[in-house]
Formats: C-alpha cells, sequence, structure tokens
C-alpha cells in the first residue's frame, strides 16, 4: 500500500492539470478550483489528491466516478484502477472529458452520459466510488452498488458547505460513515439535490 501511494503522489505530481483546463491554464499550478464552464469546476489539485489517497485505489479496483468534469480526477483514477466507470451529466463536458482522455492513451475508461446520482447499476459492484458534487444525503443506489469491502469517498450537505464522507462496506454488507473534512462543490444534480 505504501508503494502505491508514493506512485501515486509521483503520478499526481506529474500530471499536467493544465491539460484538463481552458480558459484559466495560466493558473493550473494554483491549488485552486477553478471554472471548466456550465457551473461546474475543476478541483483544486490537493483535494483530488487526498480524495484519490482516501480511497485506497490498486489495480484490481473497479470504480464509479460520479461527475466527470475536466476529467482531471478520472485520469488519476484510472492510471490506478482496473477500470474506470465515470458519469458526467453535461454532454459538452462529457465529450471534450472523453476525447481528453482517449487522446492520452486511456483505455480503462468507459464513459456515460447521465445523471449519476442513481450511479451505473449495470456494471454494479465497484470497488470504489468517488462522487465530485455534492449530495443533500448519500444516494442508496451507490451504498447499494458498492462492493463488500468497498469505499465511497462523497461530499454531503447544503450546497454551501459539505461533509467530505468516507463510507465503508464491510464483508458482511454492514455500513459505517467517516467524516473526513468541510469541502465546497458544486451541488449533485438529480434524484438527492
Amino acid at each position: 500500500m505504501l508503494l502505491e501511494k508514493e506512485e501515486l503522489i509521483e503520478f499526481y505530481r506529474k500530471l499536467d492539470r493544465s491539460y484538463f483546463m481552458d480558459e484559466y491554464k495560466k493558473y493550473a499550478k494554483e491549488d485552486a478550483p477553478f471554472p471548466i464552464g456550465y457551473g461546474q469546476t475543476i478541483s483544486q489539485p490537493s483535494l483530488v489528491l487526498k480524495m484519490t489517497l482516501v480511497l485506497e485505489i490498486h489495480k484490481k479496483c473497479r470504480v464509479l466516478e460520479i461527475g466527470t468534469g475536466s476529467g482531471y480526477q478520472t485520469a488519476l483514477l484510472a492510471k490506478f484502477a482496473k477500470e474506470v466507470y465515470t458519469i458526467e451529466r453535461i454532454k459538452p463536458l462529457h465529450k471534450k472529458a472523453r476525447e481528453r482522455l482517449e487522446k492520452a492513451g486511456y483505455d480503462n475508461i468507459h464513459f456515460k452520459l447521465d445523471d449519476g446520482s442513481i450511479g451505473w447499476e449495470e456494471h454494479a459492484p465497484y470497488n470504489r466510488i468517488i462522487v465530485t458534487a455534492g449530495a443533500a444525503q448519500i444516494p442508496q443506489e451507490l451504498k447499494e452498488q458498492l462492493a463488500l469491502g468497498g469505499r465511497m469517498i462523497i461530499p454531503v450537505g447544503p450546497k454551501t458547505l459539505q461533509d467530505l464522507m468516507l463510507v465503508r462496506k464491510d464483508e458482511k454488507g454492514n455500513v459505517t460513515e467517516e467524516l473526513i473534512e468541510k469541502v465546497r462543490f458544486v451541488p449533485l444534480v438529480g434524484k438527492y439535490e
């Protein structure tokens, strides 16, 4: 696990955030979120790294990502997971992220244009789930799509400020929740607004 963590941090440092940005490219090295259009943002790099580390991704993981956005987080996930299933509800963002990631050579990412708040049941269960938008509550569908022994990270709470929660499902199917920190994400649009 330690070796994988070090490899992830090293890849994160080399990953060119500006590749996933348009209008604000010159600010890519700043540790701050920036608009990517359509009321969405690219998260600050330190939070992207933290969320990925908390998930404890490894090469046997099948990961569900809710909110492809620019594809920046997706690239980090895909480098260390077996497969990534990513959902984006905004067509231009979905299209651009897919083009970027395919051009960059990622071949283990499955893309879907849809409401991500109810997950992607067809390919469940997932060893890891990451939600990059704030939900009013943890979607029951996502809990159900999380594999035994799985981990999910999701911002939960009002639109102004959320609790970044780590959700674990043990081998018996028991679900526990742990607060990581306070965060501010764009809202999760769909069933759990």
